[in-house]
Parts: C-alpha cells; sequence; structure tokens
C-alpha cells in the first residue's frame, strides 16, 4: 500500500499516481531479508515490498483483504516459481493465514497501514473526492458502505466518529450538514459528500493543498474498514506468529494508527516500570520485543520528492525477544471506543 491521507496534489497530473512502494529502503535494512527468511506481507498491495524480499531470496506470505490486490499479484506469483503464496484475507488473522500454509512461526512481518494508490485512483472504490464515484470506500467490497453509515448513522455517533477518526476540529458542524442534506437526497457519490462538507469546512490558507473533505473522507474510511482494530490485533499476531530474531516492520501514515504502534512497540519493548520517589520500581512482564529503530524514521526529502505520499509516513520497527506472546487490550493500545454500525465499529 501507498498512503493515508486524499490530498488534491497525490496524483499525478493527467492519470493515476505510478506505484512506488513508500519508505522501501528504509523496509529493506529494518526487515533485513535473507535467503531462506519466511517473511508475512501483511498488507500486500501492488507487492513493492514483497518483491523486494523475494529477490533477496526469501519467500513470501502475501496478504490483502482486497480481492484486486490479490488478482493482480497472481502474476508475480507464478513468476517467482512457489517462493510467494497470495492469501485473500484480514491481516488481522495473519499467524492463522501462515500457520494454514504449514508455517508455525516465521522470520518476518512487514505491513504498511495505508490506502493504496491503486484503490484511490480507481474512482468505483469510492475512496476519494478527486474522482466522483460511488460512495463505497470497502477495502474487502463486501459489507455496509460509506454511504451506509452517512445516510443511516445518528448524528452523534457521526460526529464521534468524525472527530475522533479523521480528527477534524468541525466535526459537530459537518455531522450536522450531513444530517441536513440526507433528509432532502441521500447521498450516493463521493462528490456530493465533498461538496457538503466544503461548505462547512473552509480551505487553511496556510495548507491550502488539503481538500476541506480529507479528514472526513478519512474517518469514514478507517471506520468502514475497522482499520485500527485490523492494526491493533495485526500486531498481536505478529507477536504470536514471529519466532525468537524475527522482525516486525509497521509503515504508518497517519497520527492514530503510529500511536497505536508506538504504543505497543513501547509496551512489548519495556523492561521496567520506571518509578518515581514517589512510587517504587513495579514488575513488569518479560520483554517480547527490542527495538531495531528507536522511534520512528520518516521518508528523506529526496523520496518526498519522488513521491509525495510518502510525506506522512513512518517506519517503526521491534525484534521479537523469545518471551512468550502476550494478550493485547485493543483499547488501552489506543483504538477509541465507537459506535456499533452492522457489525462495524466497537
Amino acid at each position: 500500500m501507498m498512503t493515508g491521507g486524499d490530498g488534491e496534489k497525490s496524483g499525478i497530473a493527467g492519470g493515476p499516481a505510478r506505484h512506488i512502494p513508500v519508505l522501501l529502503e528504509r523496509v529493506r535494512e529494518a526487515m533485513a531479508p535473507a535467503p531462506g527468511d519466511v517473511i508475512i506481507d501483511g498488507t500486500f498491495g501492488a507487492g513493492g515490498y514483497s518483491r523486494e524480499f523475494l529477490e533477496a531470496g526469501a519467500s513470501v506470505i502475501g496478504v490483502d483483504r482486497d480481492p484486486d490486490a490479490i488478482r493482480d499479484g497472481r502474476a508475480m506469483e507464478q513468476a517467482f516459481d512457489g517462493r510467494l503464496k497470495l492469501v485473500h484475507g484480514q491481516f488481522v488473522d495473519l499467524a492463522d493465514h501462515a500457520q494454514a500454509l504449514g508455517y508455525d512461526a516465521v522470520d518476518g512481518v512487514v505491513m504498511d497501514l495505508g490506502v493504496s494508490s491503486m484503490q484511490l485512483d480507481q474512482a468505483e472504490r469510492g475512496f476519494s473526492f478527486r474522482f466522483d464515484g460511488p460512495l463505497d470506500m470497502r477495502m474487502e467490497q463486501d459489507g455496509p458502505s460509506a454511504a451506509d453509515v452517512v445516510n443511516t448513522m445518528e448524528r452523534r455517533d457521526l460526529t464521534r466518529i468524525i472527530g475522533m477518526l479523521g480528527e477534524e476540529k468541525r466535526a459537530s458542524s459537518v455531522s450536522h450538514a450531513i444530517c441536513q442534506a440526507r433528509e432532502e437526497k441521500p447521498f450516493e457519490t463521493t462528490l456530493e459528500l465533498a461538496r457538503v462538507i466544503e461548505k462547512v469546512v473552509k480551505r487553511n490558507p496556510k495548507k491550502a493543498s488539503i481538500h476541506p473533505a480529507t479528514r472526513t473522507f478519512q474517518a469514514l474510511r478507517i471506520y468502514v474498514n475497522g482499520e485500527l482494530h485490523q492494526a491493533a490485533g495485526a500486531l498481536a499476531a505478529a507477536e504470536r506468529i514471529l519466532r525468537p530474531g524475527g522482525r516486525l516492520v509497521v509503515v504508518t501514515f497517519h497520527s492514530l494508527e503510529d500511536r497505536i504502534v508506538k504504543r505497543f512497540l513501547a509496551d512489548r519493548c519495556k523492561t521496567r516500570s520506571g518509578g518515581s520517589r514517589h512510587m517504587p520500581e513495579m514488575d513488569v512482564p518479560p520483554a517480547t520485543f527490542e527495538y531495531i529503530v528507536k522511534g520512528n524514521q520518516d521518508a528523506s526529502a529526496e523520496e518526498i520528492a519522488d513521491n509525495p505520499r510518502a510525506r506522512s509516513a513512518r517506519l517503526r520497527a521491534g525484534r521479537r525477544l523469545d518471551a512468550p506472546a502476550r494478550p493485547l487490550d485493543i483499547h488501552s493500545a489506543g483504538v477509541p471506543r465507537l459506535a456499533s454500525f452492522h457489525g462495524l465499529g466497537g
């Protein structure tokens, strides 16, 4: 995958964006693929990371919830003569996918948590307001769509979703405008929704390239696809399936998902409670990871110039230790509690 946003400058004029794997060099360095390694690419997308690992001699299990990504990856699967195995499924189940293929442990897990440029550039998928298309946003092309949410969800729940998942300061005004507009006509297309939001959220002169609808579209996409629940669950699954010495490499594109990865690694790499003069140190569970990258790594200026979608990308990475995996409370890890809608949220 490639990006986590939908700014107006994110495409190339005259056509769809080229597929440029984000932070590819940093991902390769953090993963250090070697012949004989087995690596799970939890967000296969167009296969940019997978190809890099395969060319280094590793075998790859490529997982993607988007059936189009699996379909388009079949040619690569054939080209690498059995070392790439594609699985249509959710990356929260990546440990189960590996075990179903006969692997009780793997050497690496990589995840790119953004929506792909291919999805953004297909108007019929409804992820972007750069093109008019059905208000869909479903990665798996199944279940409730973004149109279902904006047309039927109660206003207070819409406000909470837009405010928390989109970090939109005018969430209440946006939800009010949406609810008023849908009384006259239900939303069907991306531009219908974007035009309503534009009337409420004004452009920031200092960030003129960011469309007023960006945050609301982000919120709806994250909610419809359960992206934060998926991310937290996938981190726990990676902890279970990685062998000691195995590597976890995660690329994020916005603060919500980055916070989840940051908290997960901070908790799993912790070796002491810290303590203070008012409170003594307390025992903590054995660390299950150690940092490969302390903090995060960003894209270089050169990469951003070549691929503007890399500007918000961050990489975090850890190496698995031999302590047993632990249960993960996804809400403590940073997944907000939201209203449920036909199986979404929670």
